[in-house]
């Protein structure tokens, strides 16, 4: 039985969960609908694991390990949420567990027969997006069909799986798409961030396989390059 601190700070949603053999046992956010557009991370992060601990009575030299989510999103949020997880991960020495972003964002989606395609904001019509199999399971969606990119979105985007099939977006990027998007299997989950609470079960399943990260070296999955303004 693992005890695995969860953060997510990708986007404007800061949140932290504690997983206990893969189940949520506490959990605080403070920004699920997206509808906050600044960043609080660095003023919240530490008092939110602070309060997830307490509720869930476990201190903080029982952790077996500390999961974060590794991107792409804001820059601002991933440095804050890696810098804080691979502190704890030095001082307490556990390994370090990363989660991709949007497969995380995608297991809000419970459809067992649509494709799934998280799409995060990334400024103007630019989308950060990726495509998960809709024969996955919600809570095993591992099957990643489309690697993850930036793109912009035309009427024509993700048209070969909207052909096939009912394909759900889901995510603070989908208002974009929705806008030009006309085709009937198209599926809108809008104001929806990632969140700690669907990294439990991810990184339960990273840690019986001991898929760590290099402490020392693990640089967050940026996908852009950072932009300041």
């Amino acid at each position: 039985m693992a005890a695995i601190l969860c953060i997510e700070t990708a986007t404007t949603n800061c949140s932290v969960a504690l997983s206990v053999n893969g189940s949520v046992v506490a959990f605080k956010e403070d920004n699920p609908d997206g509808s906050q557009k600044g960043y609080s991370h660095a003023e919240k992060l530490h008092g939110y694991i602070e309060e997830v601990l307490k509720s869930g009575d476990l201190s903080e030299d029982k952790l077996d390990a500390i999961a974060v989510s590794k991107g792409p999103g804001s820059y601002t949020g991933l440095r804050i949420g890696v810098s804080a997880a691979k502190g704890l991960c030095f001082a307490l020495d556990i390994p370090l567990i990363s989660i991709a972003t949007l497969q995380s964002l995608s297991l809000q989606v419970k459809e067992t027969n649509a494709y799934v395609v998280p799409l995060l904001d990334a400024r103007r019509m630019e989308v950060y997006s990726a495509v998960f199999s809709s024969e996955a399971m919600p809570n095993d969606r591992q099957d990643k069909i489309r690697e993850t990119k930036a793109e912009i979105l035309t009427e024509d985007s993700f048209s070969d799986y909207l052909k096939k099939g009912k394909t759900v977006f889901i995510g603070d990027g989908v208002s974009k798409f929705k806008a030009i998007c006309q085709h009937p299997n198209a599926v809108f989950v809008e104001d929806k961030l990632p969140s700690a609470k669907q990294m439990a079960e991810l990184s339960e399943k990273k840690f019986k396989k001991s898929d760590f990260e290099d402490v020392a070296y693990f640089e967050p999955y940026y996908l852009k390059d950072f932009i300041a303004g």
